[in-house]
């Protein structure tokens, strides 16, 4: 129970599966969208700063982007016990603007504000894992100013620096009875005197919130070997956070309310490293073809440790173990060009999760993945509006880590299905 009660205080701050693996968001631009973002080694417009920002010496002007994607998250779990839950409130709007300045031949710079880690997760309140988590919710902020210099016909690079914002969120429910048992059973064997009698039964509602700030650095490259082929690659490096937030409890029975009590508490949270690459041919002059893989450090997260200012059931501090494994994505996606003012993109996606058996649960639902996505493109003089729509197949997976007790619950199938609608619109000055 103690153990219990600590882990709902760090879990928030890894609330939600979102596309591909862990709790990344890869929806930066609708034509990159489009082409399931296998669009590493050839430009997109400003929205390539993302994907790699050495693109920018290749997109003319003064540009900016601004987009967004509608996600909803289909998701359910067939219990072992029986019966059928089901998510609630699955829409998600991840943002992003960008802005492009190709100064000269040579230099080029952007600047970038996108979400790179996010989306969340409800549950009904009285589900069978709700004391694991009933609501989580984390959203990250990116501001990326970027350089990119070309250094011959064939060679660019580029440089930026990430300064990373985190807010997250997370509401569940504590066993109240067992919180009670657990303190008086302490109570006698300590000092011979048990807690008052219990008067609420009811489960204890609990409320974490936290934020905290981060920096990191991103690099790009591209090699164009000739009129046909190119080959891009880009890094962005971890980024540590110090999160710093409150939890508070509601509906506590008087008797705990000695031993469970609103607490301030802080935990280093390491985003991790990715790593992408990705070779585009031109098939003919108005069809480009890319395949790509990425690469994300999601073994930086083996634990959770928190430290909290005032003790719950007696702690200040615990370890939560997570194991997560990095993983592997591989994608091609395809842009063709009907005319001048038309184009149409298409792309496939798989991408490997990142949350082992022994540590899967509802608020990380995460499994193996397939995208499928669709979009067109259509320019106007300076206009250029994107569209996109993706679908997301989400493997089957099956909960049953009864050996730890905490996560020893709403064991079943998980089910999931994600469909993304991107909007973006470009205007060139």
């Amino acid at each position: 129970m103690q153990k219990t009660i600590l882990f709902i205080i760090v879990f928030s701050l890894f609330s939600g599966s979102a596309f591909a693996s862990g709790f990344g968001v890869f929806t930066q631009g609708a034509s990159g969208l489009g082409q399931a973002n296998a669009v590493v080694a050839h430009p997109v417009g400003p929205s390539s700063l993302y994907f790699n920002p050495a693109l920018l010496n290749d997109i003319s002007g003064r540009q900016i982007e601004i987009g967004t994607t509608g996600v909803y998250a289909d998701r359910s779990i067939q219990l072992d016990t029986g019966g059928t839950e089901d998510s609630k409130n699955n829409w998600n709007f991840p943002s992003n603007a960008y802005y492009t300045h190709q100064v000269n031949e040579k230099l080029s710079t952007g600047f970038g504000l996108f979400f790179p880690f996010g989306l969340s997760s409800e549950w009904d309140e009285d589900y069978a894992g709700k004391y694991l988590g009933t609501k989580g919710e984390i959203t990250t902020l990116n501001i990326n100013p970027v350089i990119a210099y070309r250094v011959n016909d064939k060679l660019s690079v580029a440089a930026g620096f990430s300064l990373v914002y985190l807010d997250a969120s997370l509401e569940k429910k504590i066993y109240q009875t067992g919180a009670y048992n657990l303190v008086n059973q302490q109570m006698i064997a300590l000092y011979g005197t048990p807690l008052p009698p219990q008067t609420v039964t009811d489960d204890i509602n609990q409320k974490f919130d936290g934020e905290g700030w981060g920096n990191g650095f991103n690099l790009g490259i591209l090699y164009k070997a000739n009129e046909r082929i190119s080959i891009g690659a880009t890094y962005r490096s971890h980024i540590d956070i110090n999160v710093q937030g409150r939890a508070t409890f509601r509906d506590i029975d008087p008797a705990l309310a000695t031993f469970i009590s609103d607490t301030n508490g802080d935990a280093d949270i390491r985003l991790p490293a990715q790593a992408t690459a990705g070779v585009a041919f031109k098939i003919i002059p108005k069809l480009v073809v890319e395949t790509g893989i990425r690469w994300e450090d999601w073994s930086s997260t083996e634990e959770l440790k928190i430290e909290l200012d005032s003790p719950v059931l007696g702690q200040t501090m615990d370890s939560i173990p997570r194991d997560w494994k990095a993983t592997w994505s591989y994608n091609i996606g395809g842009h063709y060009e009907v005319n001048e003012s038309f184009a149409v993109n298409a792309g496939y996606l798989y991408g490997e999760n990142a949350v082992p058996d022994s540590t899967f649960e509802p608020l990380v639902p995460d499994s193996d993945a397939h995208l499928f996505t669709f979009g067109v493109d259509w320019t106007n003089k300076a206009w250029t509006v994107s569209a996109a729509f993706g679908y997301e197949r989400h493997d089957d997976r099956h909960k049953s880590n009864n050996d730890v007790d905490i996560l020893g619950m709403a064991n079943g199938e998980y089910q999931a299905d994600i469909y993304l609608t991107g909007l973006s619109v470009v205007y060139s000055f």
